[in-house]
């Protein structure tokens, strides 16, 4: 069973940069892996995705320009490099992937911008 383990939240400054990583454990097929955030009683938000494969990215507008997702298929990591900061970009911010029709999710970290 493929397990995702998510690291490297914390809290910063509005305008700093943060980068969290996802590390796949266990048998991974690989088609896509992304990223979601969610803030308590907030309905669970698309940040970013990414083909495995083919390397093919996805960003939802409020990110693009400032969040950059890339992949290390030999170590089967992901991650999602954090610029400029926003308060609003507060969340815990979970890693996701379907593995052959099930939906994988990791247990999250935590993101605070604040000044």
């Amino acid at each position: 069973q493929v397990q995702l383990n998510e690291s490297g939240g914390g809290q910063v400054q509005p305008g700093e940069s943060l980068r969290l990583s996802c590390a796949a454990s266990g048998t991974f097929s690989g088609v896509t892996m992304g990223w979601f955030r969610q803030v308590p009683g907030q309905e669970r938000e698309f940040v970013a995705a990414i083909g495995w494969n083919t390397g093919l990215t996805y960003y939802a507008d409020s990110v693009k320009g400032r969040f950059t997702i890339s992949k290390d298929n030999a170590e089967n990591t992901m991650y999602l490099q954090m610029n400029g900061l926003k308060p609003e970009d507060t969340a815990t911010y979970l890693c996701h992937t379907n593995e052959r029709g099930v939906e994988i999710w990791g247990r999250g970290t935590l993101v605070t911008v604040s000044s």
